[in-house]
């Protein structure tokens, strides 16, 4: 399965890509032969020995027109005015156009990427902004390996909008409002907690301690099953502390509803001790996340009311046994958006979270990362919001609603990830082992008298450690299909060579190395024209012009996964290039300083490129 396309963030395309202006030329030239506007099908060669780019359209077009696509590729062909950007140009097979660039254009279109302040990346032609609901953490609740991926992949998406120069709004979803965070209150206080001094683990104790205090299963499965007075009536005696736990947890709520100075004190040290692990998560992980982004269920505690007013009002709700529930055509399950006793649900709020992201922060795309199996439940919500016309922007815009769903993380069993004692895996001891794993294979590496590390202190090769274990980390899943369950192996994941984290930030921190040892300035680089005259230099100049358009794509995709591709492409290319084409001893000046200039943009799309995952790009590892 792949990510829904986001047809609302159409951009210009990159003026530094090839692809744009043999894209216009080859538009008009099937004008001129067809009269038709029709997408040329521009696309990079499969084999450099074919060209640099193929134009596909001649297939689809002749069959539309039931004519000889290769004859219609030779029309098509001769119309076609490529002076200035190709050197050769054939018609292969069936009615493929083969486009060879002429050496002067790549070197061009490389100056201009070379001096884009955004390398290259078109300014966006939707003003609206986009939303990206997630981390999504429960108060008093430990994170766990879940909220990594909810964490990393929204905020993933989140760089990518704003490397496209979207307005993004980061929602933090808390879990902080509702019967149950009552129930963890009110057992903090009769047990006489001190809350000053309250941990995490304090908080999960209690939440764990309050579902088992009000529990009343065993009396509840009684009456479901009539097994008579005297044996009810037992239970009744049995399960009395429960319901006085419970009558204790409801009137905390009603208190905490009604704005009770002391209870919403209290509410909030709750909220304060959890959000200090997810910020303290965030930083370990280089996410953007803070106070500012918290947005909770209690945000909308006071417009429930109201969506459930909307739906009635509109006739899109209607009463089922007491409850107000959403009906749809053509499925059989309704949303539930009230129950019987006038409790809110979770697609309530929801709903009012949806018109809040839509009609007030004018999000024209807004992107839900959250656990696959809320598939159903989003699907409801999303339909339910167009029904009544809530997926739309103040000026009236049609916004996009997408559930970016996502898999489980396993072990090397194949099973949900847990600890050597089977426990489940808190994000922290997660994160702890990747740092402490990265660490020590940056130290075994500095101990090497010729690894540019050598002589670091303790300190530093520890931060650059922290890094590599993140690193690693976040690229096994952002670089994968995000709706597929992934296997987390750290031993795989901190290799320093194949499809890694850490590999790209090695091949960053080498292309850094080169440019210190060659002595010269940033400012002698940058003035060198480009020399393009080998096969290998062409062919990571190619991929390089195709960093704006591979941003656009992603942003269009939301598969975060082509970074990934992208990257890991450059950095096989910049060492085919830096193989076979000698760099620090080239055979003249002037070649050393356009290879030295070819080192630094890739250095300079690499790290911006990894900074797309919020991965670190040390210049020494």
């Amino acid at each position: 399965m792949t990510a829904p396309a986001t047809s609302n963030l159409l951009s210009p395309r990159p003026a530094c890509d090839p692809a744009t202006e043999l894209d216009a030329r080859f538009r008009a030239a099937i004008r001129a032969v067809t009269g038709t506007d029709a997408d040329p099908q521009i696309r990079p060669s499969g084999n450099a020995k074919f060209g640099d780019f193929q134009v596909n359209a001649a297939m689809a077009l002749a069959k539309e027109r039931s004519t000889n696509p290769r004859a219609l590729a030779e029309e098509i062909l001769k119309s076609a005015d490529l002076a200035g950007i190709a050197e050769k140009c054939e018609v292969a097979g069936p009615g493929f156009i083969n486009v060879t660039l002429a050496r002067a254009c790549t070197e061009s279109c490389l100056a201009k990427l070379a001096a884009s302040a955004t390398l290259g990346v078109p300014a966006p032609s939707d003003p609206h902004a986009v939303v990206v609901d997630l981390c999504g953490v429960n108060v008093a609740k430990q994170m766990h390996v879940g909220h990594l991926r909810a964490t990393i992949i929204g905020d993933s998406l989140a760089r990518v909008f704003e490397r496209l120069g979207r307005k993004v709004w980061r929602e933090n979803h808390l879990g902080d409002w509702g019967l149950p965070i009552a129930m963890t209150l009110a057992k903090l206080v009769r047990d006489r907690a001190d809350f000053q001094r309250l941990s995490l683990d304090d908080l999960n104790h209690a939440y764990r301690g309050a579902q088992k205090e009000t529990s009343t299963a065993d009396l509840d499965a009684a009456y479901e099953f009539h097994c008579g007075p005297h044996r009810i009536a037992e239970f009744e005696i049995q399960y009395e502390p429960a319901r006085a736990a419970m009558d204790d947890a409801k009137k905390t709520l009603v208190r905490l509803q009604s704005g009770d100075q002391e209870i919403v004190r209290l509410w909030e040290r709750l909220i304060e001790v959890t959000m200090e692990q997810v910020y303290e998560a965030a930083r370990t992980l280089n996410v953007k996340i803070g106070p500012e982004n918290n947005r909770g269920e209690s945000f909308f505690r006071d417009r429930l009311g109201g969506v459930v007013e909307a739906f009635t009002k509109s006739g899109l709700a209607k009463s089922d046994r007491g409850a107000m529930v959403v009906p749809f055509a053509d499925r059989e399950r309704p949303l539930l958006i009230q129950k019987s006793d006038g409790g809110f649900l979770y697609a309530t709020t929801d709903l009012a979270a949806v018109r809040f992201r839509t009609f007030e922060l004018d999000g024209s795309l807004v992107v839900y990362v959250v656990d696959a199996r809320q598939r159903d439940h989003f699907k409801d919500v999303f339909d339910a919001a167009r029904m009544i016309g809530w997926n739309k922007t103040a000026d009236g815009a049609e916004s996009t609603l997408v559930h970016l769903g996502f898999g489980a993380v396993l072990g090397p069993d194949k099973k949900p990830l847990k600890t050597r004692s089977g426990e489940n895996f808190t994000l922290k001891d997660l994160l702890d082992e990747a740092c402490e794993r990265g660490t020590a294979e940056v130290m075994r590496r500095a101990a090497d008298p010729a690894s540019p590390t050598h002589g670091l202190s303790q300190t530093e090769l520890a931060k650059i450690g922290a890094a590599v274990g993140i690193a690693a980390v976040k690229y096994a899943d952002l670089s994968g299909d995000l709706t597929k369950d992934y296997v987390f192996d750290l031993d795989r994941m901190i290799a320093f060579e194949g499809d890694t984290g850490p590999y790209l930030q090695y091949a960053h921190a080498r292309i850094a190395s080169i440019l210190a040892k060659s002595g010269e300035s940033a400012a002698a680089i940058d003035a060198a024209p480009f020399a393009l005259g080998e096969p290998a230099e062409k062919a990571l100049a190619l991929h390089l012009l195709r960093y704006a358009q591979m941003t656009l794509d992603v942003g269009r995709s939301l598969e975060t996964n082509r970074v990934g591709l992208y990257l890991r492409t450059l950095a096989e290319l910049f060492n085919a290039f830096y193989q076979s084409c000698p760099v620090l001893k080239a055979d003249d000046a002037a070649t050393r300083l356009a290879r030295l200039r070819l080192c630094a943009i890739t250095r300079s799309i690499l790290a911006d490129g990894l900074s797309l995952y919020g991965i670190i790009a040390p210049d020494r590892m």
